[in-house]
């Protein structure tokens, strides 16, 4: 239905140092993204410090991207409410501002179980018609979309991917082996894409495409044409870096990322702060020295 596939980056809301919104940079990243190949955007995910934002300025949000976006690749935007109520309000206005599809976190008060994480699921694609990735995030959630609960989801023509976050990466041929090719698997962490390419996985909701498009798009289609010991290389290059989208500041880490890299803001909302000095140095030298290899490595190709 969706025909998703392909480095889709998680993007991340620019804000101003006194937490406001900042749209024209957001924009302005978004362009970027899509001068740089990625297959399909993201707004309003964890890095889009979705949860800290209001209704209006999420729908905002959403404005802004499809007006940047402008039908050249697919426009998600996340989904993360704490009622069923508030999910299937939240997914029929995002619709009609633009959304083309959800990629739908569970509840973010409340730790479902089995029967409840199905009917949360169903009740958001009862909402609408556009489709939706499932964000499988248990470490971060508590809530695992396991595929004995994607069997009982398969029924609902409009769930067709889920974004696998486990951090098990035996979960992708546990998927594929349960439920044939019913559900696009995405990997949703960077430190995991090599591996979860070669297991059959077709997409990829990256963080730090956000700081290297160009890069994260190579290793994504290296990986895809099975061409691994030439994606190995870059990987490992890039694995550092990767690291940090894994830490419970992968917020601030990333938009520290993108603020080296191309001089993209890096302020963050409360409660989320902004790093300690030390913080930022140990992420700096990371996003540094990996910068620099890349930058190396492309003069020498010149």
């Amino acid at each position: 239905m969706s025909g998703w596939a392909g480095v889709f980056p998680a993007v991340t809301s620019k804000m101003r140092e006194d937490g406001s919104l900042d749209l024209p940079q957001t924009q302005r990243s978004i362009e970027r993204l899509i001068n740089h190949g990625v297959s399909g955007i993201v707004v309003l995910p964890m890095l889009g410090e979705n949860a800290s934002l209001s209704v209006d300025e999420k729908v905002q949000v959403i404005q802004a991207a499809k007006e940047s976006v402008a039908g050249r690749v697919p426009l998600l935007t996340g989904l993360a409410e704490i009622s069923t109520k508030a999910a299937t309000t939240s997914a029929q206005l995002f619709h009609r501002h633009g959304a083309e599809g959800f990629m739908a976190f569970p509840s973010l008060a409340y730790k479902t179980d089995p029967r409840e994480t199905v009917a949360w699921y169903k009740a958001i694609a009862a909402a609408t018609d556009l489709p939706i990735m499932i964000y499988n995030n248990p470490i971060a959630y508590g809530v695992d979309v396991t595929p004995g609960i994607l069997k009982e989801l398969a029924d609902v023509p409009t769930i067709v991917c889920i974004k696998e976050e486990s951090g098990d990466i035996r979960r992708v041929t546990d998927i594929y082996n349960e439920l044939g090719n019913r559900f696009s698997v995405f990997c949703g962490v960077d430190d995991l894409i090599l591996e979860s390419v070669a297991l059959g996985a077709t997409g990829w909701v990256s963080g730090m495409t956000n700081a290297w498009p160009q890069e994260c798009v190579s290793i994504f289609g290296l990986c895809s044409a099975g061409k691994f010991a030439e994606a190995l290389e870059f990987y490992r290059i890039m694995t550092p870096a990767f690291h940090l989208d894994t830490h419970v500041k992968l917020v601030q880490y990333i938009k520290l990322a993108e603020q080296l890299v191309y001089g993209a803001p890096e302020w963050v909302r409360a409660p989320r702060l902004s790093l300690t000095v030390k913080e930022r140095e140990r992420a700096a030298e990371i996003i540094n020295g990996t910068k620099a290899i890349l930058d190396n490595r492309l003069r020498k190709s010149a």
